[in-house]
């Protein structure tokens, strides 16, 4: 049985990888065309409404406990490739989240450098003792000031690894992103990896936008080029992200910008200037990437406003299932 005490009440369940036997390998946190199948099993169908009762519902605070509905965010394409025909097949309209820099041509290279360091080495751990190598610095004192954080990142994605929080603090604070990509890159050249290859099976495309949009899907906001620590920049900054997502949104499915009223945060990223900016733009639900209430945001109930609802990650899930 999927609720307890621990979920019992309104969210939304978070998606991104998948795999098959063609294109898409299998990798750390990717579920199968089955798995999806016995997932939506498991949580029971009828308990997942399609996303555009579940933004009605949860504007007219109609929303019931046990109702929960599907997102996918960041545009990968195994989500068509794999994901999209199990829930055309059930009946289910979800949320995609995209951000919009893959379709200028310039991806963040945040899933290509997934790609690679799940495909290009035996185990992610491999990949990160490779990546310390490189890096090469004595990194005590800046995992022991830490301490606290990753404590407190651990709480709210228990699906990380301890080592997968260490090597996204390292990323995200300890390198800039100049630095990191740097090393990165690096990295693929010394493997022969050329990632601009790949872009073809890693990113929607145009016309699955289009697709989606017109099966009945909620295509929604997630910031223009992804930044992993999206709270960190200015207002300006900020503003910016989301005004250019919005905008290349709207001319590609040619929809006015106020009919797109519906985004989750890259990252779990944002603080109060993104929820303002947000606001200014008609954006009228958010989701964030925790089931776990966050003080520190000075919440006051785990779904804490209507841009902060609650999402349990499917990987979640998919350990409750074995």
């Amino acid at each position: 049985m999927y609720f307890n005490k621990k979920n019992n009440f309104f969210h939304g369940i978070m998606f991104h990888h998948f795999h098959d036997d063609k294109l898409h390998t299998k990798s750390q946190g990717s579920i199968s065309r089955d798995d999806l199948y016995k997932m939506i099993k498991f949580i029971g169908k009828k308990n997942i409404i399609n996303a555009d009762i579940f933004f009605d519902k949860l504007r007219n605070n109609k929303l019931k406990k046990n109702e929960v509905c599907l997102t996918f965010d960041d545009a990968i394409k195994s989500q068509v490739d794999i994901a999209l025909p199990v829930i055309e097949d059930l009946r289910i309209k979800s949320f995609f989240f995209v951000y919009t820099s893959i379709f200028e041509g310039k991806p963040d290279l945040l899933e290509v450098f997934r790609y690679f360091r799940m495909n290009f080495f035996d185990s992610v751990d491999q990949f990160y003792l490779n990546f310390y190598e490189i890096l090469d610095e004595n990194l005590s004192d800046f995992f022991k000031s830490k301490k606290m954080k990753i404590s407190s990142i651990k709480r709210r994605c228990p699906h990380y690894s301890y080592e997968d929080i260490k090597f996204r603090l390292i990323r995200d604070i300890y390198l800039d992103k100049t630095q990191y990509e740097k090393i990165m890159i690096d990295m693929m050249k010394e493997r022969k990896f050329k990632f601009e290859k790949f872009y073809s099976i890693l990113f929607f495309n145009k016309d699955d936008l289009k697709k989606i949009d017109a099966l009945g899907h909620l295509v929604g906001l997630h910031s223009h080029s992804h930044p992993t620590s999206l709270e960190k920049l200015n207002y300006d900054k900020q503003k910016n992200e989301y005004k250019k997502n919005l905008s290349l949104i709207s001319k590609i499915l040619n929809k006015p910008h106020n009919k797109i009223e519906y985004m989750s945060h890259p990252c779990g990223s944002y603080n109060a200037n993104t929820l303002k900016i947000l606001r200014e733009l008609n954006i009228s639900l958010g989701f964030k990437q925790t089931m776990k209430f966050e003080p520190e945001r000075n919440m006051k109930k785990i779904n804490n406003s209507l841009l902060e609802i609650a999402r349990e990650d499917h990987s979640m899930i998919f350990k409750r299932m074995k």
